[in-house]
């Protein structure tokens, strides 16, 4: 009975990493007429006004009550990171490059990590990590190679790599708040999101303006905000009570190849051979570098 319940929680995670690939796919037909920081902060302003309710519960009333200014800054710093720079700069690469290429260049996020983690916490990458981050390297070398990317291309990586910097950043901060325990998850969810997507759409009409939206992106807006945010993030946080790392990091890994699929088929992006490679090279790299012996103490 217990592994048949550890199965129906493995389905719904891997039906969780289905609605954030499809988030690709949404964010490339809304972009034809909505511009991307705005798209951006509509998204989770919409999301943060959903999940804001939870914040006038009583515990979570309390505990944010409590927040002393140490606190407050870690949040409104992870608001920026998380939410202002790396779904911002998300959306812009995404109107810049293939959803494929987005995808995979986020997957640079663990290698970042790992690396700052060296320095920042004294925790050394192992031997497998290392062999994880030579594989990613070749995979993206594959896949890119031979190096031909138009202007928009090149801005597009360049856009996508600070999003990555601050994506990573935004990692080790989220694990440093959780470690010490001290806030409510649904808190944290809540006051970084809300700051974070205020900061992106105030940007966002500031710098691109705010464009008659049409029914249908309306609609995608509210799916993506309510369907694939609120309520996705909701169930993830659900299965980690009961999957492991490892089956988290293997069942996140599997977008990948879900983004090339769900692109192939409504965006019409091809994958040569080639990139199918690379992308396969670069995916079990990534995938290495998160998988961290347990067992062995970090010098």
């Amino acid at each position: 009975m217990k592994s048949h319940s550890h199965f129906k929680v493995i389905l719904l995670a891997i039906f969780v990493t289905f609605l954030w690939s499809t988030s690709f796919v949404i964010i490339k037909f809304g972009l034809t007429e909505i511009p991307p920081l705005t798209f951006a902060g509509l998204r989770y302003t919409i999301a943060f006004i959903c999940l804001l309710p939870l914040a006038f519960i009583q515990k979570n009333r309390q505990q944010i009550i409590k927040l002393d200014n140490r606190d407050w800054l870690k949040l409104i710093l992870l608001g920026i990171l998380f939410y202002a720079f790396t779904q911002g700069t998300q959306f812009v690469g995404l109107s810049l490059l293939p959803a494929v290429t987005v995808s995979l260049w986020l997957n640079f996020t663990p290698l970042i990590v790992a690396v700052i983690a060296i320095f920042l916490i004294k925790e050394f990458p192992t031997t497998l990590q290392w062999i994880g981050v030579l594989l990613f390297i070749a995979g993206i070398f594959i896949y890119f190679f031979p190096v031909e990317l138009s202007q928009n291309q090149t801005i597009g990586l360049i856009v996508m790599t600070i999003g990555v910097f601050a994506n990573s950043a935004s990692a080790v901060l989220g694990r440093n708040i959780n470690r010490e325990a001290k806030i409510n998850p649904v808190v944290v969810t809540i006051i970084s999101m809300g700051i974070g997507s205020i900061i992106l759409l105030i940007s966002g009409i500031a710098i691109q303006g705010l464009p008659s939206i049409s029914f249908q992106n309306i609609l995608f807006l509210l799916w993506l905000a309510i369907i694939n945010t609120a309520l996705a993030f909701t169930i993830w946080n659900l299965t980690l009570r009961t999957l492991s790392a490892m089956e988290s990091s293997i069942i996140n890994g599997t977008m990948l190849i879900q983004i090339a699929i769900l692109a192939w088929i409504f965006l019409g992006e091809e994958i040569s051979i080639k990139e199918g490679v690379g992308m396969f090279i670069a995916a079990s790299g990534a995938l290495l570098v998160q998988l961290r012996n347990r067992k062995k103490p970090s010098p």
